[in-house]
Formats: C-alpha cells, structure tokens, sequence
C-alpha cells in the first residue's frame, strides 16, 4: 500500500503541519484502520454506514423523521447559496440575472421548485415539533404520534399550495407556450451550463476551508490529527443550541410570507409577466419596454411605505436568520461525521463559515446599494437572448429599443 509519509520527502516548501493534517485524514478515511477497540470502532459513523443501515432498518416513524428533517434541511441551505447569489446578479449584473430566472423557469428547475416547497413546509413544521419536545421533554411518548401529524399537517398546506403553483406551470408551458416544443432541450441543458458558476464557487470555498482548516490546526494544535472524542459542549455550542431554536420560530412567518408571494401568488414565472408586482403599487414593464426580472426586483426593492423599503428590511431578516440557521444546521450535520476526523471536522465548519458569510456580505450589499433605472436596460439584450432560446418571438418594442440603443452606441 502507497505511504503517505512519503509525501513529507516531497514537499518541504509546504508547511509541515499541513501534510500532517491531510496525511491523518486520508489515512483513517481513505483506508480505515483495522477496528479493534471500542473507540476506533466509533470511525465506523459514516454517512455512507447512516444512509445504509436506515434503509435496512427500516425503524420508526422517528427514524424516518430524523433523516428526513435533515435531507430536507441539505436541500433547502443548497437552494438558499444559489439563491441569494443569483438575486444579488439583478443589482450586480442584470443580464447574469435575467438568464438565472431564464432557468428556474425551465423544466428541470420546475420539478426541483416543487421539491423545494416541500422542503422548506416540512423543515418548519418539523423544527417546531423539536423545539416542543426539547423544551418539554415530558411530552415526548407522544413523539411518534407528533411526527404523524407534521406529516399530515405538510400534506394538507402543501395541497393548496402545490394546486397554485401547478396553475402557474400550466399556463406557462401549456396555455402562453412560451417554450416551443422543439427548444425544451436546449432550454433545459442551459439550465444546467448555467450552474457551472456555482460549482466554480464551491469548489473554491473547499480550498479555503481547507486552508483555514490547516492554519487553525497548525496555531491550536500543531496540526494534530489524533481522534478524540466527541467535542464537548461550550458557551458558543450552547449558544448556537439556543439560536438554533428561537430561530426556527423567528423564521416561520418570514419564510411562509415569502413562498406565499414568490411562489404562489407570484411564481417564477409570473417574475418576467406584465403585471402588478406583488407587495407594491408598480407593474412590471412600466420602465422598459418589456417586462423583465430585474425591473421586478426594481419595483420591490425601491418601494417604500412610511419611508421604509419594505421589502429591503423584510429580505435583510430573512437572509441573515436563514443563512445563520441553514449553514449553523449544515455544520451540525456535516460535523456528526466527521467527528472523529479532526481535520475533517475543521474542514466542514470551516466550509459552512465561508460560505455563510460570503452569502451575508453578498446578499446584504445587493440589498444597501443605491438602485438605479439603469440596470433594467442593461438587462434588456440578455432577455432578447432568452427569448430566441426558447424559439418565440423577439417582441416588436423590445428589437426597437435595442436598435436604437445600438444606434446611439454608434452615433457615440
């Protein structure tokens, strides 16, 4: 079998407590050491061994609720990173934004919407159920009986909800055709080139946490990599215990006033239509010739009530509660297997860090800068692109407008 240590003759640019780091986490995770005590027989809690031996258990309603907060949980902190990124693109860069929305309107995105709306209704009502019995725990006999009723409670919101929303898929697809037949795999594998982005970005949040994760080794403990025992509980833990739950609540009303205008009342589709934007006095296409998804996110960016931009203060609470409370949940769960891995460990809260405040800052400079008019026109040209995407026709107004940008730009 190769030796790693034989990297140490290799390297001596590179910090030696680094290679010891990642020496130490290939050598128990990639090929596991023979188990033969009690505490390294705890290296067998892995995802892969979790995944397993829940689906041989086959156990009890418990069981399947655990798993399943925490599945749904996954799902909606990866739909939350795209999220918050790809709005910032209308303040940012309009046309990035325009061909985002051109995606979640495609029918990959479409099924994953549904999904995600699952998601978020059970996650809540499921994380209500928890802070019940974690703060009374004398309740819990009736535990199996409560996650039933989170079960059945999800499936009649989500009935209405789901009816909403297919009326809105229908009419986009079916009733306005608004992608011709023969362009839904083009459409569809855009959807997807339009992620790469994404996958860029996580790929170098990895790298920084994996640096990170080695210098917070190298200061603490000169990059020991020996596995312990499970972390035990300080100020900060219990802090975030606390958090976890006084935000799971904060955040209900927030989060099911969001799915009710964006997703319902207003889908994804609806964000390029020409009508009124919800929770404002404006309609989409009054400033361009054409409506479009930046001048939706103009309208409620820019509206005020009593001197208030409403929707700026609602989005600012929405994204520093579920940003704080998804990737504070992620490290939970990342961190459950990795317990053993001290490297690993780091690595994974080091991850949810940097991609947490990378979000924040991110997503709270889209909502304190000046918006300008301006970023609807600069969208215009990319929203000409979609439309020749999906094989319908450039609107008469809208290859006037860029005519006659062209030809200022010329006469320039």
């Amino acid at each position: 079998m190769f030796k790693f240590r034989t990297l140490l003759a290799f390297a001596p640019i590179i910090p030696r407590a680094i290679i010891r780091s990642v020496i130490g986490f290939a050598e128990t995770s990639i090929w596991p050491q023979p188990i033969c005590s009690r505490e390294k027989g705890r290296h067998l809690t892995s995802l892969v061994l979790t995944v397993r031996e829940t689906l041989r258990y086959r156990g009890a309603i418990g069981q399947w609720s655990w798993v399943l907060h925490r599945l749904t949980g996954v799902g909606v902190v990866l739909f939350l990173a795209l999220h918050v990124i790809d709005t910032s693109w209308a303040v940012f860069y309009p046309a990035l934004y325009v061909k985002a929305i051109a995606a979640y309107q495609s029918p990959l995105f479409t099924l994953g919407e549904f999904g995600l709306v699952f998601a978020v209704v059970y996650h809540a009502f499921n994380g209500v159920r928890i802070v019940i019995f974690d703060y009374r725990p004398e309740l819990w006999r009736y535990q199996s009986g409560a996650a039933v009723a989170v079960l059945i409670v999800t499936l009649l919101v989500l009935a209405p909800v789901f009816l909403g929303m297919a009326g809105h898929v229908l009419d986009f697809y079916f009733t306005e055709q608004a992608i011709a037949s023969d362009k839904l795999l083009d459409v569809v594998v855009f959807s997807i080139i339009e992620q790469l982005p994404f996958i860029a970005g996580f790929v170098g949040a990895l790298a920084a946490a994996i640096v990170l994760a080695a210098l917070y080794g190298m200061i603490r403990d000169g990059g020991s990599t020996v596995a312990g025992k499970y972390p035990e509980a300080s100020p900060i833990e219990r802090f975030w215990w606390a958090f976890m739950r006084l935000s799971g609540i904060l955040i209900l009303p927030l989060v099911f006033g969001h799915l009710a205008l964006m997703h319902v009342v207003q889908g994804v589709f609806d964000i390029t239509a020409a009508q009124q934007v919800a929770g404002t006095l404006q309609e989409n296409g009054s400033i361009g010739p054409v409506p479009t998804a930046v001048e939706f996110v103009y309208h409620r960016w820019t509206y005020t009530a009593w001197g208030v931009f409403v929707w700026r203060v609602y989005d600012l609470f929405l994204l520093v509660l579920v940003t704080l409370h998804g990737f504070n949940g992620l490290r939970y769960v990342l961190t459950d297997y990795t317990s053993f891995h001290p490297f690993a460990r780091r690595i994974s809260a080091a991850l949810c860090t940097v991609i947490a405040a990378v979000l924040l800052a991110v997503g709270a400079a889209a909502l304190f800068v000046p918006i300008e008019k301006d970023i609807v026109g600069e969208a215009l040209a990319a929203t000409a692109e979609i439309y020749e995407l999906r094989g319908e026709e450039v609107p008469a107004e809208l290859e006037a407008y860029l005519t006659g940008a062209l030809e200022g730009d010329a006469e320039e």
